[in-house]
């Protein structure tokens, strides 16, 4: 285990590899949550990427280092869904056959969105880690290509182009919140951004409930934890027993980690909703159910990164109108 296998050099690297393939998304600053912290609090609103989520950078930069003969043979991934959308669109693009495993947990908006894009689903088990057991089946029996929805180098390279993106739009940047599942997102945007400035904070934000990466911090290792449902969905998972990259980075870039509570998660969405007028899902709504819980010292500038939309609209109805339970919103108004 290394850690130190991702450069500022090849996030520089992806981000030529990925050009006119994803988008640049906007950098804003929220008044409402501005005038809460005391200090300026933007949003980048990776969500308005083209498949509703950060993952096309990593999914983008891997298929633009494949073979011809790899790309003949398929590529295959487990996911929680954004990776496998994110999959999905960039082999559509390349004409390359793709395979999405996915667990029985994974919500059915996610899962459409998939196929329509034209790649075969394996819905099997009930966590990220028996879906990942049918990938290496797949791997061995068909010879396709697994591409990782976290743990790759080039994975990384790719969603550190965002922490690219923050420092340009944010040169005194102070704080950095990222959705913290496996690792990609969080420990590419921390290379990015300490290689540029070193003296920001990096915080890595989850949910209470099935949190692996700072499970295994804890433990000072990868360990298995055990899956539920949550709002944040797309921060289900574990992160590997053999975790070759985003686990060292991740202790090794990272400052702290704080965990919410699903009402905290549907706090941010909600505001999300009301104030900044954005429709996220959980995952990405965790940095701003952070600062409204009062997890995070207001020391700034602080950047959010909302990080997908990909939400069953359903539930996000439920949600900003106060007819989930246990009270996980305001009214909606008269």
């Amino acid at each position: 285990m290394t850690s130190n296998p991702v450069t500022i050099a090849n996030i520089e690297q992806a981000r030529e590899a990925i050009a006119g393939k994803v988008l640049r998304t906007p950098m804003v600053q929220s008044v409402t949550l501005s005038d809460k912290m005391g200090v300026p609090v933007w949003l980048k609103l990776e969500h308005r990427q083209t498949t509703g989520s950060f993952k096309l950078r990593g999914a983008t930069s891997v298929l633009s280092q494949l073979s011809k003969a790899e790309k003949k043979r398929g590529v295959v991934a487990a996911s929680t869904g954004n990776h496998g959308r994110a999959l999905a669109y960039a082999a559509q693009l390349e004409g390359i056959r793709a395979v999405v495993c996915m667990s029985r947990l994974v919500p059915k908006n996610k899962v459409d969105e998939i196929r329509r894009l034209g790649a075969e689903t394996h819905i099997i088990g009930k966590s990220q880690d028996d879906a990942q057991e049918e990938v290496e089946r797949l791997v061995r029996q068909d010879g396709l290509v697994m591409v990782p929805p976290f743990d790759n180098a080039h994975i990384i390279a790719g969603q550190g182009t965002l922490g690219l993106e923050i420092i340009e739009d944010v040169p005194d940047v102070h704080t950095v919140l990222v959705p913290l599942s496996g690792g990609g997102l969080a420990s590419g945007i921390a290379c990015a951004v300490k290689a540029r400035r070193p003296a920001s904070k990096l915080i890595g934000v989850s949910m209470q409930n099935g949190a692996a990466m700072h499970a295994s911090l804890n433990a000072g290792k990868p360990v298995l934890v055990e899956e539920s449902e949550s709002l944040a969905d797309s921060l289900g998972g574990g992160i590997g027993l053999d975790n070759q990259f985003t686990f060292a980075m991740v202790r090794d870039l990272l400052d702290d980690v704080v965990l919410l509570t699903e009402q905290e998660i549907a706090t941010g969405i909600n505001h999300a909703y009301r104030y900044e007028r954005e429709i996220i899902e959980g995952a990405a709504a965790v940095g701003i159910g952070a600062l409204l819980a009062g997890k995070v010292q207001a020391q700034g500038p602080i950047v959010l990164i909302l990080s997908g939309r990909n939400v069953d609209m359903d539930q996000h109805k439920r949600l900003v109108c106060a007819d989930e339970i246990n009270e996980r919103a305001e009214p909606c108004p008269a």
